[in-house]
C-alpha cells in the first residue's frame, strides 16, 4: 500500500491507459478523482474501491474546468498529492493534408492542457508542503512515426515542459517527471495489436517482441508517485519493452 492516504488525480483517467494507472493507485491505497470528458465505466471503479474513487468531468483545454478538478479533488479527498497530466488525442495525418483544426486539438489538449492542469496544482500542492506530478508522453515522442507530426511534436513538448517545470517546482518540494510508454496492450497499443501486418512491423522493433502489459505500465506509473521514486526528478521513464526504430 505505497499510496495510503494520498489522492491522485488522473486526467483522462476514465479509459485506457489512464484507467490503468488509476486501477494501479487504487490497488496502492490511493483516493482516485478520475478526470475526463465522459465517465465511461467509471462505475466499475468505484465498485472496486467504494469511498475512494469520484469523477469529475473536466476540460483539459479550460482553465475553468480545470479550476473546477482541482477543487473537486480536494473537497472531495482533502489533499491533491499526485496529479497524472494523461489526457490526449491523435489526430493523425501527413503533414501536407493535416488540417489546422486537428493540429490545434492536438496541441490544445496533450499540451496546453499539460500546462493548464500543472499551473493549477502547483498552488494547491505548494500549500501543503509538496506533490508529484506525473505527465505522459510517448515513444514516437523521440522517434519518427510517419503521418504523426501532430501527435509526435505535441509530445516530444511535453518532454522538455515537465524538465521546466521540473526546474521551477523543485524549491515548492514538488518533483515532475514524465511517463513514456511504448506499445502497450491498451488503448492504441491494442489497435495496432489488431492489425496484423502493422504488427508484425512492430514488432520486429521490440526487444521484448510483445506488446507491453497494461499492469506493467501501472508499475511505474506508481513509482513515481510513491517515496520510491524520492530523487527522482525531471526524468523521462520511458517503458517500452526496448523499443529500437528503423
Amino acid at each position: 500500500m505505497r499510496l495510503q492516504g494520498r489522492t491522485a488525480v488522473i486526467t483522462g483517467g476514465t479509459r485506457g491507459l489512464g484507467r490503468t494507472i488509476a486501477e494501479g493507485y487504487l490497488a496502492e491505497g490511493a483516493s482516485v478523482l478520475c478526470a475526463a470528458r465522459n465517465p465511461y465505466d467509471i462505475k466499475e471503479l468505484g465498485d472496486y474501491a467504494p469511498g475512494r474513487v469520484a469523477y469529475q468531468e473536466t476540460d483539459v483545454t479550460d482553465p475553468a474546468s480545470v479550476a473546477r478538478m482541482m477543487a473537486a479533488a480536494v473537497d472531495r479527498f482533502g489533499t491533491l498529492d499526485v496529479l497524472v497530466c494523461n489526457a490526449g488525442v491523435s489526430r493523425n495525418g501527413m503533414i501536407a493534408k493535416l488540417g489546422l483544426a486537428d493540429w490545434n486539438d492536438t496541441v490544445q489538449t496533450n499540451l496546453t492542457g499539460v500546462f493548464l492542469c500543472a499551473q493549477a496544482a502547483l498552488p494547491v500542492m505548494a500549500a501543503q508542503g509538496g506533490g508529484r506530478i506525473i505527465t505522459v508522453s510517448s515513444c514516437t515522442a523521440s522517434r519518427v512515426a510517419v503521418g504523426a507530426a501532430a501527435y509526435s511534436a505535441s509530445k516530444a513538448a511535453v518532454e522538455m515542459f515537465t524538465r521546466s517545470a521540473a526546474a521551477e517546482f523543485a524549491p515548492k518540494n514538488i518533483r515532475v517527471n514524465c511517463l513514456s510508454p511504448g506499445y502497450i496492450d491498451e488503448g492504441m497499443g491494442k489497435e495496432v495489436r489488431g492489425n496484423e501486418r502493422i504488427w508484425e512491423t512492430y514488432r520486429k522493433r521490440l526487444l521484448s517482441g510483445r506488446l507491453g502489459d497494461p499492469a506493467e505500465l501501472a508499475a511505474a506509473a506508481v513509482f513515481l508517485a510513491s517515496d520510491e521514486s524520492a530523487y527522482v526528478n525531471g526524468h523521462i521513464l520511458e517503458v517500452n519493452g526496448g523499443l529500437l526504430w528503423a
